[in-house]
């Protein structure tokens, strides 16, 4: 793997950030769910369209991760205004995190994770914080070793499975 290189990604990359969104999202997770759930999940609520949208909307931070010329990973960072979080004062989001399966082990998700706290402490957030589905268990161990601790869960709609998502933070 080359030197892992991070993009703060604009307009022009959203069509880029869709597809890897997609693709990273049915690799993550098609293995443990349902083709029906995961097919009216991409289809209805994680299309293309919308999720192209959301780069460069307000609120919304995306970064890409190269290696070399190919992206490999990226982050989706939303400002928060979670009510749990408000006592902590301002508060960032990770509201997508993903790497494709070949590049999951090899310093891109540290690489990543460092530059949103980074991004967070720079505009005074007191707070990270991020959901995870229960079941996701490399990734809970992942964000705990970065000093995440749960605070909470809540529902996360895939396709028709009410799925639980852990809240974690991290105080900053």
């Amino acid at each position: 793997m080359n030197e892992i290189i991070i993009k703060e990604a604009t307009a022009a990359d959203a069509a880029l950030i869709a597809d890897l969104s997609r693709q990273t999202f049915y690799d993550s997770f098609a293995a443990d769910n349902t083709k029906a759930d995961m097919d009216k999940f991409l289809n209805e609520t994680f299309t293309r369209e919308k999720l192209i949208e959301e780069v460069g909307a307000s609120g919304n931070t995306f970064l890409l991760a190269y290696d070399g010329n190919e992206a490999v990973a990226y982050v989706r960072l939303r400002d928060a205004t979670d009510a749990k979080l408000l006592i902590y004062g301002s508060a960032i989001e990770i509201a997508r995190i993903y790497a494709v399966q070949t590049s999951i082990g090899k310093g891109v998700g540290s690489a990543l994770m460092q530059r949103c706290i980074d991004i967070a402490r720079q505009r005074d957030a007191k707070v990270i914080w991020l959901g995870v589905w229960e079941k996701n268990y490399k990734a809970i161990s992942f964000y705990t070793k970065w000093g995440f601790e749960q605070f909470g869960n809540h529902v996360f709609m895939l396709g028709d499975d009410a799925q639980t998502d852990l809240l974690m933070k991290k105080v900053l």
